[in-house]
């Protein structure tokens, strides 16, 4: 199967997982996909992950995190930079999402990381989606 998008369909994965209150969910592995879930791990989005080996390929086995009452700590994700257009953003331009309580995941020549990190360590990128 050839997607044109990973990333939309790892954000389109843990989004119907979550609507359907699955506490797992697997998505086909890379290391860009990876980097992101690292980020959601560290952020508190998801509860952990972990690599299984599925014949001849990988998948990324994502373990949903619930309050108590089963409501999903992920309350939105959207893709922003899309492969028919590119969004790329400078340190000074580096969107806060929902002032500041969401995160950016933002793609740098340092890897994938938070906008938080990106105004720390004052480098851009390309803004891949928002989280909150």
């Amino acid at each position: 199967m050839y997607l044109t998008d990973p990333i939309a369909d790892l954000l389109t994965r843990i989004r119907n997982a979550i609507q359907a209150q699955h506490d797992k969910v697997d998505i086909p592995m890379s290391k860009e996909k990876e980097g992101i879930l690292k980020i959601l791990v560290a952020e508190g989005y998801v509860a952990s992950y972990k690599i299984i080996s599925n014949g001849a390929h990988q998948d990324l086995r994502v373990y949903l995190k619930y309050t108590p009452n089963r409501e999903s700590v992920i309350r939105g994700l959207k893709r922003i930079s899309k492969p028919g257009r590119r969004v790329y953003s400078g340190v000074a331009d580096i969107p806060k999402v929902l002032g500041g309580l969401g995160i950016a995941i933002v793609s740098t020549p340092k890897g994938i990381a938070t906008d938080k990190f990106c105004r720390k360590e004052n480098i851009g990128g390309e803004v891949l989606c928002y989280i909150w």
